[in-house]
Protein backbone atom coordinates (compact mmCIF):
# COMPACT_ATOMS: atom_id res chain seq x y z
CA UNK A 1 0.00 0.00 0.00
CA UNK A 2 3.11 2.19 1.14
CA UNK A 3 4.51 1.03 -2.50
CA UNK A 4 1.08 2.37 -4.07
CA UNK A 5 1.38 5.39 -2.95
CA UNK A 6 4.87 6.41 -3.46
CA UNK A 7 4.40 5.19 -6.87
CA UNK A 8 1.25 8.02 -7.68
CA UNK A 9 3.13 10.40 -5.65
CA UNK A 10 6.02 10.29 -8.63
CA UNK A 11 3.74 9.84 -10.97
CA UNK A 12 2.53 13.06 -10.14
CA UNK A 13 5.42 14.71 -9.69
CA UNK A 14 6.31 13.93 -13.17
CA UNK A 15 3.41 15.45 -14.57
CA UNK A 16 3.95 18.57 -12.86
CA UNK A 17 7.19 18.38 -14.48
CA UNK A 18 5.64 17.69 -17.55
CA UNK A 19 3.08 20.67 -17.26
CA UNK A 20 5.63 23.46 -16.17
CA UNK A 21 8.34 22.58 -18.67
CA UNK A 22 5.58 22.60 -21.06
CA UNK A 23 4.53 25.97 -19.88
CA UNK A 24 8.51 27.66 -19.71
CA UNK A 25 8.42 26.72 -23.75
CA UNK A 26 5.44 29.00 -24.41
CA UNK A 27 6.71 31.57 -22.35
CA UNK A 28 10.26 31.45 -23.60
CA UNK A 29 7.84 31.62 -27.19
CA UNK A 30 6.17 34.51 -26.11
CA UNK A 31 8.86 36.70 -24.73
CA UNK A 32 10.77 36.00 -28.41
CA UNK A 33 7.67 37.29 -30.04
CA UNK A 34 8.22 40.20 -27.78
CA UNK A 35 11.46 41.32 -27.88
CA UNK A 36 12.14 40.10 -31.90
CA UNK A 37 9.73 41.38 -34.10
CA UNK A 38 12.48 42.76 -36.25
CA UNK A 39 15.11 40.27 -37.91
CA UNK A 40 17.64 40.39 -35.02
CA UNK A 41 21.10 41.11 -36.75
CA UNK A 42 24.61 41.37 -35.75
CA UNK A 43 24.68 44.88 -35.59
CA UNK A 44 22.15 44.72 -32.50
CA UNK A 45 23.64 41.54 -30.86
CA UNK A 46 27.01 43.66 -30.97
CA UNK A 47 25.44 46.94 -29.38
CA UNK A 48 24.41 44.83 -26.25
CA UNK A 49 27.66 43.74 -25.84
CA UNK A 50 29.58 46.83 -25.81
CA UNK A 51 27.05 48.08 -23.23
CA UNK A 52 27.49 45.10 -21.41
CA UNK A 53 23.39 44.35 -21.30
CA UNK A 54 22.46 40.96 -20.54
CA UNK A 55 21.21 39.36 -23.78
CA UNK A 56 18.37 37.58 -22.78
CA UNK A 57 16.74 33.78 -23.77
CA UNK A 58 19.00 33.58 -26.75
CA UNK A 59 21.48 32.94 -24.81
CA UNK A 60 20.11 31.08 -21.27
CA UNK A 61 22.80 28.08 -22.45
CA UNK A 62 26.33 30.10 -22.89
CA UNK A 63 26.50 29.41 -26.17
CA UNK A 64 26.60 32.81 -27.69
CA UNK A 65 27.14 31.95 -31.32
CA UNK A 66 24.06 29.86 -31.56
CA UNK A 67 20.14 31.03 -32.09
CA UNK A 68 18.25 28.11 -30.40
CA UNK A 69 15.16 29.88 -32.36
CA UNK A 70 14.86 31.91 -35.73
CA UNK A 71 12.30 34.68 -34.71
CA UNK A 72 12.20 36.26 -38.34
CA UNK A 73 10.62 33.27 -39.17
CA UNK A 74 7.11 33.58 -40.14
CA UNK A 75 6.03 30.30 -37.93
CA UNK A 76 7.41 29.95 -34.23
CA UNK A 77 8.73 26.62 -32.89
CA UNK A 78 6.11 24.60 -31.50
CA UNK A 79 6.22 23.78 -27.85
CA UNK A 80 8.00 20.55 -27.00
CA UNK A 81 5.16 17.83 -26.78
CA UNK A 82 5.33 15.27 -23.99
CA UNK A 83 5.66 11.82 -24.47
CA UNK A 84 2.59 9.82 -25.34
CA UNK A 85 3.13 7.77 -22.29
CA UNK A 86 3.21 10.43 -19.85
CA UNK A 87 0.51 12.94 -21.70
CA UNK A 88 -1.28 14.93 -18.97
CA UNK A 89 -5.14 13.94 -18.16
CA UNK A 90 -7.62 16.24 -20.73
CA UNK A 91 -8.58 18.65 -17.91
CA UNK A 92 -5.06 19.49 -17.30
CA UNK A 93 -4.41 21.05 -20.86
CA UNK A 94 -3.79 24.63 -20.65
CA UNK A 95 -7.01 26.40 -22.54
CA UNK A 96 -6.48 27.81 -25.56
CA UNK A 97 -6.75 31.13 -24.66
CA UNK A 98 -3.70 31.66 -22.51
CA UNK A 99 -1.53 30.82 -25.86
CA UNK A 100 0.11 34.18 -26.70
CA UNK A 101 0.53 35.24 -30.41
CA UNK A 102 2.83 33.98 -32.70
CA UNK A 103 6.49 35.42 -31.81
CA UNK A 104 6.81 37.00 -35.14
CA UNK A 105 4.28 38.47 -36.35
CA UNK A 106 5.12 40.46 -39.83
CA UNK A 107 3.69 44.00 -39.88
CA UNK A 108 1.15 43.69 -41.60
CA UNK A 109 -0.57 41.94 -39.51
CA UNK A 110 -0.97 45.48 -37.15
CA UNK A 111 -4.43 47.10 -37.14
CA UNK A 112 -4.92 48.65 -40.21
CA UNK A 113 -5.67 51.73 -38.09
CA UNK A 114 -2.31 52.26 -37.94
CA UNK A 115 -1.31 52.94 -40.84
CA UNK A 116 -4.21 55.11 -42.96
CA UNK A 117 -4.51 54.89 -46.43
CA UNK A 118 -5.18 58.22 -46.56
CA UNK A 119 -1.52 58.77 -45.08
CA UNK A 120 0.22 57.13 -48.44
CA UNK A 121 2.11 60.24 -49.86
CA UNK A 122 0.93 60.89 -53.77
CA UNK A 123 4.18 61.13 -55.81
CA UNK A 124 3.59 63.43 -58.57
CA UNK A 125 4.55 62.83 -62.19
CA UNK A 126 8.50 63.69 -62.73
CA UNK A 127 9.18 67.45 -63.93
CA UNK A 128 5.27 68.50 -63.48
CA UNK A 129 5.15 70.98 -61.14
CA UNK A 130 1.43 71.34 -59.19
CA UNK A 131 -0.99 73.63 -60.71
CA UNK A 132 -0.68 77.10 -58.18
CA UNK A 133 -3.48 77.40 -54.95
CA UNK A 134 -6.22 79.69 -55.53
CA UNK A 135 -4.62 82.93 -54.47
CA UNK A 136 -1.02 82.38 -55.40
CA UNK A 137 1.19 82.37 -58.44
CA UNK A 138 3.55 79.88 -60.35
CA UNK A 139 6.52 81.86 -58.05
CA UNK A 140 4.59 81.28 -54.79
CA UNK A 141 3.82 85.18 -54.53
CA UNK A 142 0.25 85.70 -53.01
CA UNK A 143 -1.75 87.23 -55.61
CA UNK A 144 -4.80 89.87 -54.77
CA UNK A 145 -7.24 90.41 -57.49
CA UNK A 146 -9.17 93.68 -57.59
CA UNK A 147 -11.98 91.15 -59.10
CA UNK A 148 -12.46 89.28 -56.12
CA UNK A 149 -12.46 92.35 -53.69
CA UNK A 150 -15.76 94.17 -55.37
CA UNK A 151 -14.29 95.90 -58.91
CA UNK A 152 -16.39 94.93 -61.52
CA UNK A 153 -14.81 96.07 -64.45
CA UNK A 154 -17.45 97.44 -66.93
CA UNK A 155 -15.94 100.73 -67.64
CA UNK A 156 -18.61 102.49 -65.63
CA UNK A 157 -19.18 101.35 -62.02
CA UNK A 158 -16.33 102.90 -59.86
CA UNK A 159 -13.74 100.44 -58.87
CA UNK A 160 -11.66 102.65 -56.70
CA UNK A 161 -12.74 101.20 -53.65
CA UNK A 162 -11.76 97.66 -54.99
CA UNK A 163 -8.42 98.71 -55.86
CA UNK A 164 -7.52 100.45 -52.91
CA UNK A 165 -8.91 97.39 -50.76
CA UNK A 166 -6.33 95.14 -52.86
CA UNK A 167 -3.60 97.18 -51.75
CA UNK A 168 -4.22 97.31 -47.92
CA UNK A 169 -4.08 93.74 -48.24
CA UNK A 170 -1.06 93.02 -50.37
CA UNK A 171 1.09 95.99 -48.48
CA UNK A 172 1.30 93.40 -45.54
CA UNK A 173 2.84 90.55 -47.88
CA UNK A 174 6.49 90.76 -49.05
CA UNK A 175 7.03 89.79 -52.31
CA UNK A 176 2.70 89.87 -53.33
CA UNK A 177 1.05 90.67 -56.39
CA UNK A 178 -1.61 92.88 -57.10
CA UNK A 179 -3.66 91.50 -60.49
CA UNK A 180 -5.68 93.44 -62.85
CA UNK A 181 -6.77 91.12 -64.82
CA UNK A 182 -7.21 91.15 -68.76
CA UNK A 183 -10.42 91.49 -71.01
CA UNK A 184 -11.70 94.41 -68.42
CA UNK A 185 -11.47 98.07 -68.26
CA UNK A 186 -11.69 99.52 -64.38
CA UNK A 187 -13.03 103.19 -63.43
CA UNK A 188 -10.72 104.48 -61.14
CA UNK A 189 -10.58 107.81 -59.32
CA UNK A 190 -7.54 109.23 -57.68
CA UNK A 191 -5.34 106.89 -55.52
CA UNK A 192 -2.43 106.87 -53.98
CA UNK A 193 -0.93 103.56 -52.88
CA UNK A 194 1.55 104.75 -50.44
CA UNK A 195 4.34 102.95 -47.69
CA UNK A 196 6.04 103.28 -46.01
CA UNK A 197 5.23 100.30 -43.69
CA UNK A 198 4.14 98.83 -46.99
CA UNK A 199 6.24 95.23 -47.33
CA UNK A 200 9.26 95.02 -50.24
CA UNK A 201 8.69 94.20 -53.62
CA UNK A 202 5.53 94.50 -54.62
CA UNK A 203 4.04 93.70 -58.03
CA UNK A 204 1.58 95.52 -59.46
CA UNK A 205 0.39 93.00 -62.75
CA UNK A 206 -1.48 95.12 -65.15
CA UNK A 207 -2.97 93.61 -67.84
CA UNK A 208 -6.60 95.19 -67.94
CA UNK A 209 -7.38 98.78 -68.73
CA UNK A 210 -7.39 101.25 -65.89
CA UNK A 211 -9.68 104.58 -66.95
CA UNK A 212 -9.62 108.02 -65.70
CA UNK A 213 -13.07 109.56 -64.56
CA UNK A 214 -14.48 112.84 -66.86
CA UNK A 215 -16.37 113.66 -64.26
CA UNK A 216 -14.93 117.57 -62.22
CA UNK A 217 -16.42 116.18 -59.52
CA UNK A 218 -14.12 113.16 -58.86
CA UNK A 219 -10.81 115.60 -59.17
CA UNK A 220 -12.42 118.32 -56.74
CA UNK A 221 -10.49 121.42 -56.85
CA UNK A 222 -8.08 119.39 -58.58
CA UNK A 223 -4.49 117.42 -57.85
CA UNK A 224 -1.27 117.06 -58.72
CA UNK A 225 -1.44 112.98 -60.16
CA UNK A 226 -4.23 110.09 -60.36
CA UNK A 227 -1.80 107.47 -59.73
CA UNK A 228 0.52 107.88 -57.38
CA UNK A 229 2.88 105.15 -55.44
CA UNK A 230 5.16 106.41 -52.65
CA UNK A 231 7.72 105.53 -50.68
CA UNK A 232 8.13 102.02 -51.27
CA UNK A 233 10.93 99.68 -52.09
CA UNK A 234 11.02 97.25 -55.05
CA UNK A 235 7.74 98.32 -56.27
CA UNK A 236 7.13 97.04 -60.09
CA UNK A 237 4.49 97.76 -62.78
CA UNK A 238 4.37 95.05 -65.25
CA UNK A 239 1.96 93.73 -67.66
CA UNK A 240 0.70 94.33 -71.33
CA UNK A 241 -2.34 96.70 -70.00
CA UNK A 242 -3.38 100.60 -70.45
CA UNK A 243 -3.63 103.14 -68.09
CA UNK A 244 -5.97 106.10 -69.77
CA UNK A 245 -5.78 109.64 -68.22
CA UNK A 246 -9.03 110.35 -70.89
CA UNK A 247 -6.71 114.05 -71.34
CA UNK A 248 -8.62 115.21 -74.01
CA UNK A 249 -10.93 116.57 -71.56
CA UNK A 250 -8.47 118.35 -70.02
CA UNK A 251 -6.66 119.69 -72.93
CA UNK A 252 -9.27 122.30 -74.11
CA UNK A 253 -8.90 124.41 -71.40
CA UNK A 254 -4.82 124.05 -71.55
CA UNK A 255 -2.33 126.91 -72.81
CA UNK A 256 0.30 125.96 -74.76
CA UNK A 257 3.43 126.24 -72.45
CA UNK A 258 6.66 124.85 -74.50
CA UNK A 259 6.42 127.96 -77.24
CA UNK A 260 9.81 128.22 -79.66
CA UNK A 261 7.83 130.76 -82.20
CA UNK A 262 10.81 132.29 -81.30
CA UNK A 263 12.97 129.84 -83.07
CA UNK A 264 10.75 128.43 -85.31
CA UNK A 265 9.72 131.21 -88.63
CA UNK A 266 7.18 129.64 -91.60
CA UNK A 267 7.46 130.88 -94.81
CA UNK A 268 3.93 132.60 -94.47
CA UNK A 269 4.32 133.56 -90.84
CA UNK A 270 1.21 131.31 -89.87
CA UNK A 271 0.93 128.08 -88.57
CA UNK A 272 1.11 125.15 -90.95
CA UNK A 273 -1.54 124.88 -93.53
CA UNK A 274 -3.82 121.63 -93.58
CA UNK A 275 -3.32 120.50 -89.80
CA UNK A 276 -6.51 119.34 -88.67
CA UNK A 277 -7.65 120.71 -85.94
CA UNK A 278 -7.38 118.90 -82.44
CA UNK A 279 -10.99 116.96 -81.71
CA UNK A 280 -11.66 117.65 -77.99
CA UNK A 281 -14.12 115.66 -76.08
CA UNK A 282 -16.48 117.35 -73.25
CA UNK A 283 -15.80 116.32 -69.72
CA UNK A 284 -19.18 114.62 -68.00
CA UNK A 285 -22.09 116.54 -67.83
CA UNK A 286 -20.47 119.24 -69.73
CA UNK A 287 -18.76 120.56 -66.43
CA UNK A 288 -15.20 122.43 -66.69
CA UNK A 289 -12.76 120.43 -65.56
CA UNK A 290 -10.02 121.72 -62.83
CA UNK A 291 -6.67 123.80 -63.89
CA UNK A 292 -4.90 121.61 -62.20
CA UNK A 293 -3.92 118.54 -64.28
CA UNK A 294 -2.89 115.48 -62.95
CA UNK A 295 0.07 113.22 -64.15
CA UNK A 296 -1.35 109.82 -64.55
CA UNK A 297 1.45 108.09 -62.86
CA UNK A 298 3.98 109.11 -60.20
CA UNK A 299 6.27 107.35 -58.11
CA UNK A 300 7.92 109.27 -55.34
CA UNK A 301 10.71 108.76 -52.67
CA UNK A 302 10.93 105.11 -54.21
CA UNK A 303 13.68 103.11 -54.38
CA UNK A 304 14.56 100.12 -57.13
CA UNK A 305 11.43 101.14 -59.16
CA UNK A 306 10.60 99.18 -62.80
CA UNK A 307 7.96 99.64 -65.11
CA UNK A 308 7.80 97.33 -67.49
CA UNK A 309 5.41 95.77 -70.69
CA UNK A 310 2.42 98.71 -70.08
CA UNK A 311 1.57 101.51 -71.76
CA UNK A 312 -0.11 105.09 -70.44
CA UNK A 313 -2.30 107.13 -72.65
CA UNK A 314 -4.13 110.49 -73.08
CA UNK A 315 -2.72 111.60 -70.02
CA UNK A 316 -3.86 115.03 -69.02
CA UNK A 317 -0.58 115.79 -68.07
CA UNK A 318 2.84 114.17 -67.93
CA UNK A 319 2.13 110.34 -68.13
CA UNK A 320 4.93 108.85 -66.26
CA UNK A 321 6.87 111.19 -63.45
CA UNK A 322 9.65 109.85 -61.15
CA UNK A 323 10.39 112.33 -58.04
CA UNK A 324 13.10 111.55 -55.33
CA UNK A 325 13.30 108.11 -56.66
CA UNK A 326 16.46 105.87 -56.79
CA UNK A 327 17.25 103.01 -58.91
CA UNK A 328 14.33 103.37 -61.72
CA UNK A 329 14.42 101.08 -64.72
CA UNK A 330 12.03 101.89 -67.60
CA UNK A 331 11.74 99.32 -70.19
CA UNK A 332 9.62 98.10 -73.38
CA UNK A 333 6.77 101.07 -72.26
CA UNK A 334 4.94 102.90 -74.80
CA UNK A 335 3.38 106.07 -74.38
CA UNK A 336 0.81 107.33 -76.64
CA UNK A 337 -1.10 110.59 -76.91
CA UNK A 338 -1.71 113.23 -79.90
CA UNK A 339 1.31 115.54 -80.54
CA UNK A 340 -0.53 118.84 -80.01
CA UNK A 341 -1.85 117.46 -76.70
CA UNK A 342 -0.35 120.42 -74.30
CA UNK A 343 2.40 119.86 -71.84
CA UNK A 344 2.00 116.32 -71.89
CA UNK A 345 5.74 114.65 -71.18
CA UNK A 346 6.21 111.62 -71.32
CA UNK A 347 8.47 110.56 -68.34
CA UNK A 348 9.99 113.47 -66.39
CA UNK A 349 12.75 113.07 -64.13
CA UNK A 350 13.42 115.31 -61.23
CA UNK A 351 15.36 114.59 -58.21
CA UNK A 352 16.46 110.92 -58.97
CA UNK A 353 18.95 109.20 -59.30
CA UNK A 354 20.42 106.04 -61.01
CA UNK A 355 18.17 105.73 -63.80
CA UNK A 356 18.11 103.50 -66.75
CA UNK A 357 15.07 103.94 -69.72
CA UNK A 358 15.42 102.41 -72.73
CA UNK A 359 13.91 100.13 -75.60
CA UNK A 360 10.47 102.49 -75.44
CA UNK A 361 8.28 103.99 -78.13
CA UNK A 362 7.44 107.25 -76.63
CA UNK A 363 4.85 109.70 -78.65
CA UNK A 364 2.95 113.00 -76.89
CA UNK A 365 2.82 116.56 -76.72
CA UNK A 366 5.78 117.60 -75.21
CA UNK A 367 8.86 116.22 -74.58
CA UNK A 368 9.38 112.27 -74.77
CA UNK A 369 11.64 112.04 -72.06
CA UNK A 370 12.08 115.41 -69.50
CA UNK A 371 15.19 115.53 -67.09
CA UNK A 372 14.97 117.73 -64.55
CA UNK A 373 16.81 119.08 -61.18
CA UNK A 374 18.30 117.03 -59.07
CA UNK A 375 19.38 114.52 -61.41
CA UNK A 376 22.29 112.56 -61.72
CA UNK A 377 23.78 108.91 -64.00
CA UNK A 378 20.71 109.22 -66.27
CA UNK A 379 21.02 106.84 -69.30
CA UNK A 380 18.57 106.70 -71.72
CA UNK A 381 18.85 104.64 -74.81
CA UNK A 382 17.22 102.62 -77.60
CA UNK A 383 14.10 105.06 -77.57
CA UNK A 384 11.87 106.36 -80.35
CA UNK A 385 10.70 109.65 -80.06
CA UNK A 386 7.82 111.07 -82.29
CA UNK A 387 5.52 112.90 -82.25
CA UNK A 388 6.71 115.51 -79.64
CA UNK A 389 9.02 117.46 -78.59
CA UNK A 390 12.41 115.36 -78.51
CA UNK A 391 14.61 114.65 -75.46
CA UNK A 392 15.18 117.54 -73.14
CA UNK A 393 17.67 118.65 -69.92
CA UNK A 394 15.19 121.59 -68.60
CA UNK A 395 14.03 123.91 -68.41
CA UNK A 396 16.13 124.66 -65.50
CA UNK A 397 16.29 127.47 -62.98
CA UNK A 398 13.16 128.58 -63.05
CA UNK A 399 12.20 131.85 -60.99
CA UNK A 400 15.48 132.15 -59.93
CA UNK A 401 16.32 128.71 -58.18
CA UNK A 402 19.16 126.59 -58.26
CA UNK A 403 19.59 123.11 -60.57
CA UNK A 404 21.81 120.70 -60.75
CA UNK A 405 22.21 118.01 -63.63
CA UNK A 406 25.42 115.53 -63.97
CA UNK A 407 26.10 112.57 -66.08
CA UNK A 408 23.34 112.08 -68.21
CA UNK A 409 24.39 109.59 -71.42
CA UNK A 410 21.50 109.93 -74.44
CA UNK A 411 21.96 107.60 -77.29
CA UNK A 412 20.84 105.34 -80.00
CA UNK A 413 17.87 107.28 -80.41
CA UNK A 414 14.98 108.07 -83.09
CA UNK A 415 13.01 111.17 -83.45
CA UNK A 416 10.97 111.13 -85.98
CA UNK A 417 8.86 114.63 -86.81
CA UNK A 418 9.63 116.18 -83.32
CA UNK A 419 10.01 120.17 -82.35
CA UNK A 420 13.65 119.18 -81.13
CA UNK A 421 16.10 116.89 -81.12
CA UNK A 422 18.27 116.55 -78.07
CA UNK A 423 17.98 119.98 -76.11
CA UNK A 424 19.43 121.67 -73.29
CA UNK A 425 17.00 124.62 -71.78
CA UNK A 426 17.19 127.18 -68.86
CA UNK A 427 15.69 130.49 -67.21
CA UNK A 428 17.43 133.16 -66.64
CA UNK A 429 18.79 133.86 -63.15
CA UNK A 430 18.91 130.24 -62.40
CA UNK A 431 21.72 129.12 -60.38
CA UNK A 432 23.36 125.93 -60.10
CA UNK A 433 25.30 123.68 -63.30
CA UNK A 434 24.65 121.05 -65.98
CA UNK A 435 27.97 119.28 -66.65
CA UNK A 436 28.65 115.37 -68.25
CA UNK A 437 26.29 114.96 -71.06
CA UNK A 438 26.64 113.02 -73.42
CA UNK A 439 24.55 113.24 -76.85
CA UNK A 440 25.50 109.86 -79.12
CA UNK A 441 24.11 107.99 -81.69
CA UNK A 442 21.04 110.14 -82.73
CA UNK A 443 19.08 109.71 -85.72
CA UNK A 444 16.86 112.65 -86.42
CA UNK A 445 13.78 112.51 -89.21
CA UNK A 446 11.54 115.78 -89.84
CA UNK A 447 13.23 117.64 -87.16
CA UNK A 448 12.44 121.18 -87.00
CA UNK A 449 15.71 121.60 -84.63
CA UNK A 450 17.58 118.81 -83.99
CA UNK A 451 20.21 120.26 -81.42
CA UNK A 452 19.52 123.02 -79.31
CA UNK A 453 21.03 124.88 -76.52
CA UNK A 454 18.63 127.86 -75.01
CA UNK A 455 19.71 129.83 -72.18
CA UNK A 456 16.88 131.91 -72.35
CA UNK A 457 14.04 129.43 -72.83
CA UNK A 458 11.03 131.46 -72.08
CA UNK A 459 7.13 129.70 -72.02
CA UNK A 460 5.81 133.26 -72.51
CA UNK A 461 6.08 135.76 -75.34
CA UNK A 462 8.55 137.84 -73.41
CA UNK A 463 10.69 137.30 -69.92
CA UNK A 464 12.73 139.32 -68.28
CA UNK A 465 16.24 139.55 -68.64
CA UNK A 466 18.40 138.76 -66.10
CA UNK A 467 21.96 138.53 -65.01
CA UNK A 468 22.33 134.98 -63.36
CA UNK A 469 22.31 131.41 -65.19
CA UNK A 470 22.51 128.05 -64.85
CA UNK A 471 26.35 127.25 -65.98
CA UNK A 472 26.65 124.44 -68.67
CA UNK A 473 29.94 122.75 -69.36
CA UNK A 474 30.98 119.45 -70.86
CA UNK A 475 28.40 118.77 -73.35
CA UNK A 476 29.19 116.38 -75.91
CA UNK A 477 27.57 116.23 -79.31
CA UNK A 478 28.46 112.69 -81.37
CA UNK A 479 27.46 111.16 -84.14
CA UNK A 480 24.35 112.79 -84.60
CA UNK A 481 22.34 112.46 -88.51
CA UNK A 482 19.25 113.17 -90.25
CA UNK A 483 17.27 115.52 -91.69
CA UNK A 484 15.62 118.78 -90.46
CA UNK A 485 12.88 121.79 -91.51
CA UNK A 486 13.97 124.51 -89.62
CA UNK A 487 17.73 124.84 -88.11
CA UNK A 488 20.40 121.89 -87.86
CA UNK A 489 21.59 123.43 -84.67
CA UNK A 490 20.60 126.69 -82.46
CA UNK A 491 23.18 127.63 -78.88
CA UNK A 492 22.19 130.39 -77.44
CA UNK A 493 24.59 130.78 -74.15
CA UNK A 494 24.38 133.67 -71.64
CA UNK A 495 26.40 136.49 -71.76
CA UNK A 496 27.09 136.69 -68.35
CA UNK A 497 27.99 132.61 -68.12
CA UNK A 498 29.00 131.00 -71.50
CA UNK A 499 28.79 127.51 -72.30
CA UNK A 500 32.00 125.98 -72.00
CA UNK A 501 33.35 122.82 -73.49
CA UNK A 502 31.31 121.89 -75.94
CA UNK A 503 32.22 119.18 -78.47
CA UNK A 504 31.01 118.42 -82.02
CA UNK A 505 31.82 114.99 -83.50
CA UNK A 506 30.34 113.12 -87.11
CA UNK A 507 27.43 116.07 -87.35
CA UNK A 508 25.28 114.94 -90.44
CA UNK A 509 22.60 117.10 -90.93
CA UNK A 510 20.74 118.01 -93.89
CA UNK A 511 17.30 120.43 -95.15
CA UNK A 512 14.00 118.44 -95.37
CA UNK A 513 13.02 121.40 -97.82
CA UNK A 514 9.77 121.79 -97.28
CA UNK A 515 7.51 124.82 -95.95
CA UNK A 516 10.15 126.53 -93.67
CA UNK A 517 12.92 128.81 -94.98
CA UNK A 518 16.37 126.61 -93.75
CA UNK A 519 18.57 128.85 -91.88
CA UNK A 520 22.04 128.10 -91.22
CA UNK A 521 23.57 126.94 -87.49
CA UNK A 522 23.40 129.44 -84.87
CA UNK A 523 25.73 130.15 -81.86
CA UNK A 524 26.07 132.87 -79.18
CA UNK A 525 29.14 132.74 -76.35
CA UNK A 526 29.30 128.99 -77.22
CA UNK A 527 33.01 128.04 -76.40
CA UNK A 528 34.19 124.67 -77.74
CA UNK A 529 35.93 123.07 -80.61
CA UNK A 530 35.01 120.81 -83.33
CA UNK A 531 36.90 117.49 -83.59
CA UNK A 532 35.46 116.61 -87.10
CA UNK A 533 34.12 118.54 -90.06
CA UNK A 534 30.15 118.98 -89.67
CA UNK A 535 27.55 119.15 -92.41
CA UNK A 536 26.62 122.29 -92.74
CA UNK A 537 29.59 123.73 -91.41
CA UNK A 538 29.63 124.86 -87.93
CA UNK A 539 31.74 128.93 -88.26
CA UNK A 540 29.90 130.14 -84.94
CA UNK A 541 31.76 127.65 -82.41
CA UNK A 542 33.90 129.83 -80.41
CA UNK A 543 38.06 128.64 -79.50
CA UNK A 544 38.96 128.22 -76.07
CA UNK A 545 37.91 129.95 -72.96
CA UNK A 546 35.95 132.74 -72.45
CA UNK A 547 37.99 135.67 -71.93
CA UNK A 548 35.54 137.22 -68.84
CA UNK A 549 32.47 135.79 -67.34
CA UNK A 550 31.03 135.66 -63.82
CA UNK A 551 33.07 134.03 -61.05
CA UNK A 552 31.14 130.71 -59.35
CA UNK A 553 30.03 131.30 -56.13
CA UNK A 554 28.90 128.83 -53.52
CA UNK A 555 25.33 129.26 -54.52
CA UNK A 556 26.67 127.70 -57.97
CA UNK A 557 27.97 125.10 -56.69
CA UNK A 558 26.59 121.37 -56.80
Amino acid sequence: MVGFRFNKFIFLIIIVLLFWCSHMETCKAGRVGKHWRHSPNTAFASLYKKKGIKQGPYHHNGKSGKWPHKPHSPKPQPPVPPPPALSPPPQLVPPPAIVPPPPASPPSAAPPALSPPSCTPIESPPNISPPPKKGENALGSTVYDVVDFGAKGDGTSDDTKAFVAAWAAACKVEASVINVPADYVFLVGPISFSGPYCQHNIVFQLDGKIVAPTRPSAWGSGLLQWLEFTKLVGITIKGSGIIDGNGAAWWQYSPLEDDQSRLIIPINGTLEQNHPPPQWISSSLGSKMPSIKPTALRFYGSFNVTVTGITIQNSPQCHLKFDNCMGVAVYNFSVSSPGDSPNTDGIHLQNSKEVLIRSSNIGCGDDCVSIQTGCTNIYVHNIKCGPGHGISIGGLGKDNTKACVSNVTVRDVILQNTMNGVRIKTWQGGLGSVQGVQFSNIQVSEVQLPIVIDQYYCDKRSCKNQTTAVALSGINYENISGTYTVKPMHFACSDILPCTDVTLTDIQLKPQQERYHMYDPYCWQTFGKLLTPTVPPVECLLVGKPLSSRILGDEDSC
